[in-house]
């Protein structure tokens, strides 16, 4: 089959995904293979909204989550003022993107939560999160160079979520969206978000014993399925070590 014959039948695959009236309902993606010379070769539409960042991300090989889990909610809550900037930096960038690998190993996870907690699903905050924009999060917050560090990765020595193998979420309600308390809300800078802290916080009356289960939920499914969180946020896990990351994956730019 030539590539005027691959053509032709997208074409006629498009034109019979119509409504009624005519008009064309365009999905997410639109893909087709043909074995040409043995080979596959894909002949994909991206989203008629997909702005020059997605491009990017799509262009280095990325995934859309929700392509692989339909289920999730997502939030890129730096496509938003929610967040500890108040300031959106990604734009017009809506869909959370992250390596192929990575959400391989977040549908382990997405399985083993329905698994226990049917009822549940995950909402993810961010994932990948490229260079440029690391770059941008570290000149606009207002704090010290020497303290920096401690809100935002230093972009030229970059971040997991630069390189799309680190992912910020949250269990919700599967019905409705809604996350679960977890004493903390996301980008909280304090004890109280620290996995590392939560006896001491418990202690102290600044989170609850309920909050804390729902963490243990969170934390659970995560490392089953491979990742590894941190000490100072509940809602950050990490697929690969730094070392491994680099090794296997150019930072996004």
């Amino acid at each position: 089959m030539n590539r005027g014959q691959i053509c032709l039948l997208l074409l006629c695959g498009l034109a019979c995904n119509s409504d009624n009236r005519g008009n064309l309902r365009v999905s997410e993606e639109v893909s087709i293979t043909s074995l040409q010379d043995s080979t596959a070769t894909a002949f994909r539409i991206d989203p008629p909204d997909t702005g020059e960042l997605e491009r990017r991300l799509i262009n280095s090989g990325l995934v859309n989550i929700r392509e692989r889990i339909p289920e999730v909610y997502v939030e890129l809550k730096y496509s938003t003022e929610d967040n500890f900037f108040g300031k959106d930096v990604y734009g017009e960038l809506t869909r959370c993107y992250m390596q192929p690998e990575v959400a391989e190993m977040l549908e382990v996870a997405y399985r083993e939560l329905k698994s226990g907690n049917p009822e549940l699903t995950f909402l993810i905050y961010d994932a990948v999160r490229p260079q440029s924009v690391q770059q941008i999060l570290w000149d606009e917050l207002d704090k010290p160079d020497s303290l920096k560090p401690l809100y935002v990765a230093d972009p030229k020595v970059g971040s997991l979520h630069n390189y799309g193998v680190a992912v910020d979420l949250t269990l919700a309600v599967a019905a409705s969206g809604e996350p679960l308390d977890m004493g903390t809300g996301y980008d909280f800078f304090g004890y109280a978000a620290y996995p590392d802290r939560e006896e001491e916080m418990l202690a102290a009356g600044r989170i609850s014993e309920e909050q804390v289960a729902n963490r243990k939920i969170l934390r659970e499914v995560m490392l089953a399925a491979g990742f590894t969180g941190i000490g100072s946020e509940w809602w950050h896990f990490n697929a690969y070590s730094r070392k491994v990351a680099a090794q296997k994956f150019e930072i996004v730019k």
